[in-house]
């Protein structure tokens, strides 16, 4: 069950829930170097290092040579990492975020509770943008008859 399933609609597919992504490789053969990651995801090679020293990557796996070698489950929580960070959440919370779900499934309420203190914010920002977006169509219109 996700976070954002109850009891109730656990039998009903959760709409909150990204599709499946479509990975390069499928699992079994996924091993991607840092280059091909910073290609997938668009974040940086020093970004991804930064992740994973600040615990918000789990340990990546490394070849013989010591490269860094990337999963399909990799590359999902960089997209979902990803989407933390648009939401403004500060990286702090999102390190805490990942430590919790190092711990596992015993810490599904404080993730839960995490993610909607997130969710909170984003609608504010959201209320926040649409009452930007009146003002800018209110001197659109100005604009636009007024002359």
């Amino acid at each position: 069950m996700t976070v954002m399933q109850t009891e109730e609609n656990a039998s009903r597919p959760d709409i909150c829930a990204a599709p499946p992504r479509r990975h390069p490789r499928p699992d079994g053969q996924d091993r991607y170097t840092i280059s091909e990651v910073v290609a997938f995801t668009g974040l940086t090679a020093h970004t991804l290092r930064w992740y994973e020293r600040i615990g918000l990557m789990s340990h990546i796996d490394r070849s013989h040579t010591g490269q860094r070698r990337y999963s399909n489950r990799d590359l999902d929580w960089l997209d979902f990492v990803t989407k933390l960070r648009l939401t403004g959440m500060p990286v702090a919370d999102m390190v805490r975020y990942a430590e919790l779900v190092r711990e596992g499934e015993t810490t599904y309420p404080e993730r839960q509770a995490l993610l909607e203190s997130t969710r909170r914010d984003v609608l504010a920002r959201i209320a926040e943008l649409h009452d930007t977006l009146s003002v800018l169509d209110r001197k659109i219109s100005f604009y636009s008859t007024g002359r």
